[in-house]
């Protein structure tokens, strides 16, 4: 199945210069959807996790039904102050700003291996960030896998340059 077709681009968004990929339109569409949760379910079962790590918001789509299916815990990687117990924290670059993302602190131990699932990888940032999430919960990055890969910003080579496995179902250029 041809996943891109089932990505919206809408320029200029979140600001101007930015073009935005949308899987809202891939998950609206059931076929595609079921298709993509099938190719994720597969890679993951060829990486050894202890639990999967879902990156606010889009990632949590998915992660949730690798959790389900595969029997694994689901962390929850969330932006600053939507999780109420202890946390760790770490802050980041995105392509069009800064933010910071959390962990509770109790949901990932010590040598845990962790698969970490989101939507897209753009400049590795936000992909960057819930790996230190990871390591200083003590815990490994088993690898990543994300719905869209945008080649072109250079997020999956950092990843890749930093020794993680990393796993998209599609490559777009980001501008």
């Amino acid at each position: 199945m041809d996943l891109k077709k089932y990505i919206r681009s809408i320029p200029d968004y979140p600001k101007k210069g930015i073009l935005f990929r949308d899987i809202t339109t891939l998950i609206k569409n059931p076929e595609a959807f079921n298709f993509s949760v099938d190719k994720i379910i597969e890679i993951s079962k060829k990486i050894k996790f202890d639990k999967v790590a879902a990156i606010e918001s889009r990632g949590f789509i998915f992660a949730a039904v690798v959790s389900y299916r595969l029997k694994k815990p689901l962390i929850m990687m969330r932006k600053k102050n939507k999780l109420p117990a202890d946390r760790h924290s770490v802050d980041f670059e995105l392509e069009y700003g800064r933010a910071t993302i959390e962990v509770h602190k109790d949901s990932i131990g010590k040598d845990d291996n962790i698969l970490i699932i989101d939507d897209l990888i753009a400049t590795g940032g936000t992909a960057k960030a819930g790996a230190k999430l990871v390591e200083i919960s003590e815990g490994k990055v088993a690898g990543f896998i994300f719905i869209i890969n945008l080649f072109d910003l250079g997020g999956n080579q950092k990843l890749k340059d930093n020794s993680y496995f990393t796993e998209s179902l599609i490559d777009f250029p980001g501008h």
